[in-house]
């Protein structure tokens, strides 16, 4: 295969011995691997000694071998990787021999033509082994994209890994385990291109140019990386875009950076610290420097989306946006802090932490906004009925949301649940289920939330001029309170005990009410009957009797119990007192009145009908709950 690059060296200039020796010594200076390799060659002595002759004989083998891919006396480069395996291993390692031959003659402080040839030699092969480089990367950008080396089989990577540490030994390596018949073909090609790759780099590196070698690795990968973010829908946001932005476009970006950076994450940036790892083994300074090039700026952007969120306009709703983002992180933490482990990429763990910590910080304060807001809501409208009350119906609903995060909220609120100046009764939101619970702060939190909203309908109740109905009010809130409690994750978090308290309180504000609301009934009827009782006296029973009643069940008429349990216990409440009284006095004196002319009309109904009124109150329609869908409307409900 063809490309048409500009060489970066060339070597049309003949280089004299002396400027060949002022370049081989200052090499040498620059690799430590190659200084300590010529250390170990005896001090040169005066005479052509047989260890010069041989690696002059080493030079002059290597010159046919290296001058078949010499790019200057060939039209169009020709890849030796993909010509012949055979003949890429024979020039990997002649230019092993010709560097060992060089750093030798160096060491002899021998200015020789042969040293120049070599020198020469060398920047073809660096030269042939550049542009390979270039089109490996380049030809394998589907076989060596991050998805494909992240799912990559562990075991066939450690076994490649331990076994590319020798240049004289990796070709046939590779092959052997890139011919195994459990590979795909794709997995045949991606891991021949790495090896090549690995090969490649070593070679060069060792003989002084890995600065090119890294040059094209960083330029083609990280356009490799930018690409895969920008494909996965990872915009660059400025602050007052975000802020500009309606719930629904924030929601729905979030979503999608939620997705986009697990994915950046498990797989992009994953994959390609395994790729840089792989092809640069041999120097760790070389490998950060790499991986730090192609991945801080897309990295860095990506994590500083989530901080830009948090610090824009909060509402009560966009809580769980935050937390989606604050889990999103904290559920990928450990591959940040296993992958960008380098010190150059420690601003990418910084900002991810940085955005952590203001999720966490706006959850906290949209917190303690929701609450005061619930202490702040002044509205005086009565809801008709004494039914469930908006401000009920919105804040059960956003705590019973907030406790499916309870894992979330932990790690934000732990230890931040004060309330030392509370003027509310310390058993209402501590109880022995929630301190045992592990997300004990996160219960007492909510349990504090709800407490509060308790107080605002205390206060909300006293609006109704009739105390009766202020009793069904808060019988009825309480009720929806319990009943969101305990069918939601909050039943888990607040526990039994402290549902049992919140049930007794119903019953006694149900008890209040049909005391207040009857009790002129009840005393209509004598508590103890006398045996003898003139007609006019029953008479007047009966006329005081219906009155009363009447007067109560046309107040009643309109109020509601949605709670059909509370509805029925509370029915059965009235009528296991009222019927049997009203049945007593009406079988006892009933029979005194037979004579009696319109008798229906005197005597309106029986104990049977009674219960049959009783039966029909408080039947109205249910007031739908406040789903997640509609959330946006529980800010209506508040100040």
């Amino acid at each position: 295969m063809a490309i048409t690059e500009t060489p970066r060296r060339e070597s049309t200039t003949p280089i004299t011995p002396r400027k060949a020796m002022a370049t081989l010594f200052s090499f040498s200076k620059t690799n430590s691997s190659i200084s300590s390799f010529s250390n170990q060659f005896a001090p040169p002595t005066p005479s052509h000694t047989f260890s010069e002759s041989m690696m002059e004989e080493n030079i002059e083998n290597t010159e046919s071998i290296i001058m078949k891919w010499d790019l200057r006396s060939n039209s169009k480069f020709t890849s030796l990787f993909q010509e012949s395996r055979k003949d890429a291993k024979e020039f990997i390692k002649s230019v092993k021999d010709l560097r060992r031959a060089m750093h030798f003659l160096i060491s002899q402080h021998t200015i020789s033509n042969k040293l120049v040839m070599a020198q020469n030699l060398m920047q073809i092969a660096m030269h042939q082994l550049e542009k390979e480089f270039y089109q490996i990367l380049s030809a394998n950008k589907e076989h060596l994209n991050p998805e494909s080396i992240s799912s990559r089989s562990s075991h066939l990577l450690r076994s490649l890994s331990s076994n590319l540490d020798d240049e004289d030994d990796v070709s046939s390596v590779n092959e052997m385990q890139v011919s195994s018949d459990s590979m795909s073909g794709v997995e045949r090609l991606s891991t021949l291109a790495m090896s090549d790759l690995k090969l490649i780099a070593d070679s060069m590196i060792r003989s002084g140019y890995g600065k090119e070698c890294i040059e094209i690795y960083r330029n083609i990968r990280k356009s490799i990386v930018d690409e895969a973010l920008y494909r996965l829908g990872l915009e660059h946001f400025t602050s007052s875009q975000i802020k500009r932005m309606n719930p629904e476009a924030l929601g729905h970006h979030v979503s999608k950076w939620i997705d986009a950076a697990k994915i950046a994450v498990r797989t992009l940036f994953h994959g390609e610290r395994f790729l840089c790892d792989h092809v640069f083994t041999a120097n760790e300074t070389i490998r950060e420097s790499c991986f730090s090039g192609i991945t801080r700026e897309g990295a860095t952007n990506l994590f500083r989306f989530p901080e830009l969120v948090a610090k824009s306009q909060r509402w009560p709703e966009k809580i769980f946006q935050l937390m989606n983002l604050y889990e999103a992180i904290s559920d990928i933490w450990p591959e940040i802090e296993s992958i960008f482990t380098y010190e150059s990429l420690s601003v990418v763990k910084l900002q991810a932490f940085s955005s952590l910590h203001k999720l966490g910080d706006s959850i906290q304060k949209i917190l303690s906004e929701f609450e005061s807001s619930i202490q702040k809501n002044s509205s005086r409208a009565l809801v008709p009925g004494g039914a469930i009350h908006p401000l009920t119906n919105s804040v059960m609903n956003y705590v019973s949301l907030l406790a499916n995060y309870s894992g979330v909220l932990s790690d934000i609120i732990a230890d931040s649940v004060t309330t030392p100046h509370s003027p509310f009764p310390e058993s209402y939101f501590h109880s022995p289920s929630l301190e045992e619970n592990p997300t004990s702060a996160v219960s007492a939190r909510l349990a504090w939330i709800i407490l509060v909203l308790l107080c605002k309908l205390d206060s909300k109740a006293e609006l109704y001029n009739n105390i009766a109905l202020s009793y069904l009010f808060l019988a009825n809130n309480l009720q929806f309170v319990v009943e969101e409690v305990r069918t939601t994750t909050l039943k888990f978090l607040l526990g039994d005990d402290w549902l049992s308290k919140l049930d007794r309180k119903v019953k006694l504000y149900a008890a209040n009410y049909g005391t207040l609301a009857w009790n002129k009934v009840f005393l209509c009827l004598p508590e103890n009957l006398p045996q003898e009782m003139s007609p006019d006296a029953i008479k007047g029973y009966f006329r005081k009797f219906y009155s009363a009643f009447d007067e109560a069940y046309r107040r009643q008429a309109s109020w509601v119990v949605l709670d059909p349990k509370l509805r029925d216990e509370i029915k059965v409440s009235i009528a296991s007192k009222l019927v049997p009284a009203y049945q007593e006095f009406y079988d006892t004196y009933l029979a005194i009145l037979s004579e009696e002319r319109n008798l229906e009309v005197l005597v309106r109904f029986s104990p049977n009908n009674l219960g049959n009124y009783l039966s029909d109150l408080f039947h109205r329609t249910v007031v739908p709950k406040i789903s997640s869908s509609s959330l946006s409307r529980v800010s209506r409900c508040l100040p």
